[in-house]
């Protein structure tokens, strides 16, 4: 297939727009409604960049369209360059006087809790007119949407990244994960509490894609153990904690989660193997907005803080 030059002018920005949009939409029509275009407009638009690159980007089909191989990886880079633009004008807005902005933030399980709150308190205080944006999600759900900019940094406890290229870390602080359950939880009269009497309860567990999830399983078989067969997966915070607080259920949850809930407590068990590091995953090769610079600026000052909190 011959080379596509797509520099020569005949790609305009309003097609990447208007591609995004056809697919987060899953049809022209509604694509159409989102931009108050005429839906015409849209699909002759749709043709132009398919005439352009000499492929079809989206199926059509009765509920609408889905992106073609070809289609699929197009959005990636149109998605890329949006972001990128979208960066470039607040980055402009955010040296001209420093005030206003957004910054996006994905968030886990760990950090969510007290860090995160604190830390957009003390930015809101200092910069009123920036926007936080907070979106929870797995973390290999969020690692794409940080890779193409839609999300400025990652917080939670640091999983490996060894296999993802294009991701630096920060660590800002250690916490414990802490098996908990209610305060008169029954399991708490059996003498010399081991993590198999644990396995007579039913739990709450992270999905299985996540870090922390592979490392209990990763203990419980060390221990000669098959893991909990009677579980829940979980990663709203709000969710595990109320189950754990009003059932019989055992789960693991970042100290300080464990801490501000007075209805839980940790059981002795401890997890010596399960990671500790909470921090921040960013692009690697690209520089943090002005809005972004602060929040990891606030970040690192209450993590400084917490870290005495959870040393104490």
């Amino acid at each position: 297939m011959r080379a596509i030059d797509l520099l020569n002018g005949r790609l305009k920005l309003r097609h990447l727009v208007l591609v995004a949009a056809i697919a987060d939409q899953g049809s022209v029509l509604r694509a159409a409604e989102h931009l108050h275009l005429a839906q015409p407009a849209v699909t002759r638009s749709l043709r132009e960049v398919e005439a352009l690159l000499g492929v079809e980007l989206f199926t059509r089909g009765p509920r609408g369209v889905t992106p073609t191989l070809f289609g699929d990886a197009f959005l990636e880079h149109a998605r890329a360059v949006l972001a990128e633009l979208r960066r470039a004008g607040e980055r402009i807005s955010g040296l001209a006087d420093g005030e206003v902005g957004t910054v996006t933030i994905g968030t886990l399980l760990a950090g969510s809790n007290v860090l995160l709150p604190r830390a957009i308190a003390a930015l809101k205080k200092d910069r009123p007119g920036i926007t936080v944006i907070v979106q929870e999600a797995t973390f290999d759900a969020q690692v794409p949407r940080l890779l193409d900019g839609e999300i400025d940094l990652i917080l939670g406890r640091l999983n490996p990244i060894g296999d993802l290229r294009g991701l630096r870390q920060i660590t800002l602080y250690g916490e414990p994960v802490r098996l908990v359950a209610r305060h008169d939880h029954p399991a708490r009269t059996r003498p010399g509490l081991s993590l198999a009497d644990l396995l007579d309860y039913p739990w709450v567990l992270p999905l299985e894609q996540t870090a922390l999830r592979t490392e209990l399983e990763q203990l419980f078989r060390a221990e000669g153990l098959v893991p909990p067969g009677n579980l829940v997966e979980c990663t709203s915070v709000l969710t595990v904690r109320t189950l754990v607080r009003d059932t019989d259920m055992i789960a693991a949850l970042p100290e300080l989660v464990a801490r501000t809930d007075t209805g839980i407590a940790p059981l002795p068990v401890p997890l010596e193997t399960v990671r500790r590091q909470v921090g921040v995953t960013l692009p690697a090769h690209r520089s943090p907005t002005p809005s972004a610079r602060l929040m990891l600026d606030h970040l690192r000052g209450e993590a400084a803080e917490i870290s005495d909190l959870v040393a104490g």
